[in-house]
């Protein structure tokens, strides 16, 4: 099982500041390669291959010192991310996608990580020694199993710096064999709301901190370009928008680990979560309260752990069907979020009473 470990780093100024120096030198080199490819497309009509860019850098390394201290396999990794980007924008024009996107220019900012693969690292306990840069110590959360097979030194904009480690053979951790099954329904003014009557609220964290943002985005704009306090200023607002994100984080995979703890068969809505951004009266809701990022982490937690997750099509969930005798009830008159079914006389809560249709229906399909 593969499975990918994130960790922040701490060092001294030096460190950061050489780490800093590879980013940039990887940078120009991704530039450059760039430019040599939209050359020679033009003159003479094909692209060159990532391997005969790749066979160029000891030539490169030959004219400029500065690249001796940086491995091969850093600089071979440059390459070959410029060719996955490559291959992404063809397969997109062969798709014949609206915006294809052509590969661009990178600047310092959007120039944020490097990868190592076997050589030229070390890792012993919590501690990080990357050759010709310096000695990290990790904040350890949790230890890194299975076998390492890349090393990604990742720098956030709020100048936090992270490591990446990519491992292979990873143990699986199946959890107990559970009977239980539940439906889950994402919901506007709620986080969600399953079938066994639970309901999550939502936190709302980015509405939560727009009053702040705002006044960091003020700041930012008065700075003049290129000043120290703009750089000071960038960070700031960064670090808020880190924030929100750490707290969202943190929130989405306490609830994917209920359900996941509890549940051996979890159903929910599939739906396209593209369409829902094009309202603007939901997109804004549903971007803070990242749906997305909650059903992958369901997903990858699931394969996990040996449960189950069940996508139901959207389509087949009726808000008005009665989740106690399947009646259709065409004129609801909805209380406080409560309704009783014309047919059985149940009262019902609408968001656990689609929850109950998601799950019923679900395990009809």
């Amino acid at each position: 099982m593969k499975k990918t470990y994130k960790y922040r780093l701490l060092a001294n100024k030096s460190t950061f500041s050489k780490a800093a120096e590879w980013l940039v030198l990887c940078q120009n080199l991704y530039n450059a390669a760039l430019e040599q490819r939209i050359k020679y497309y033009r003159q003479k009509g094909q692209t060159i291959t990532c391997y005969s860019q790749i066979k160029q850098l000891p030539e490169l390394r030959a004219a400029f010192p500065e690249y001796e201290e940086i491995g091969s396999q850093v600089l071979q990794d440059v390459i070959e991310r410029l060719d996955k980007t490559f291959k992404a924008f063809f397969s997109r024009v062969k798709n014949g996608g609206i915006k294809a996107g052509f590969p661009r220019f990178k600047s310092k900012d959007r120039y944020d990580s490097f990868t190592l693969k076997q050589t030229g690292w070390k890792l012993e306990g919590n501690l990080l020694n990357i050759r010709n840069i310096g000695r990290f110590k990790l904040r350890l959360s949790r230890p890194v199993e299975g076998n390492i097979k890349t090393v990604t030194i990742h720098r956030e904009l709020c100048d936090h710096w992270y490591v990446c480690f990519a491992c292979d053979n990873v143990p699986e951790r199946k959890l107990a064999p559970s009977n239980k099954s539940v439906g889950i329904q994402m919901g506007n003014d709620y986080f969600l709301a399953d079938s066994d009557g639970g309901r999550q609220e939502h936190p709302k964290y980015l509405q939560r901190a727009e009053k702040q943002l705002r006044i960091r985005q003020r700041m930012l704009s008065r700075r003049i370009k290129g000043s120290h306090r703009r750089q000071k200023a960038r960070i700031l607002l960064a670090k808020n928008y880190e924030k929100i994100t750490n707290q969202r984080d943190y929130f989405l995979h306490k609830i994917a680990n209920k359900y996941i703890a509890n549940y051996g068969a979890i159903y929910v809505e599939d739906f396209d979560i593209k369409e829902i951004d094009k309202e603007h009266t939901l997109a804004k809701t549903v971007r803070d309260a990242s749906w997305g990022k909650f059903f992958e982490l369901l997903n990858y937690k699931a394969e996990d752990a040996g449960r189950s997750l069940i996508k139901v099509p959207y389509s087949e969930i009726a808000s008005e069907t009665c989740s106690a005798c399947g009646a259709i009830n065409s004129d609801i008159i909805s209380r406080d979020g409560q309704w009783v079914c014309s047919v059985c006389g149940v009262l019902h809560d609408s968001s656990s009473d689609i929850a109950k249709n998601i799950l019923r229906v679900g395990q009809t399909l």
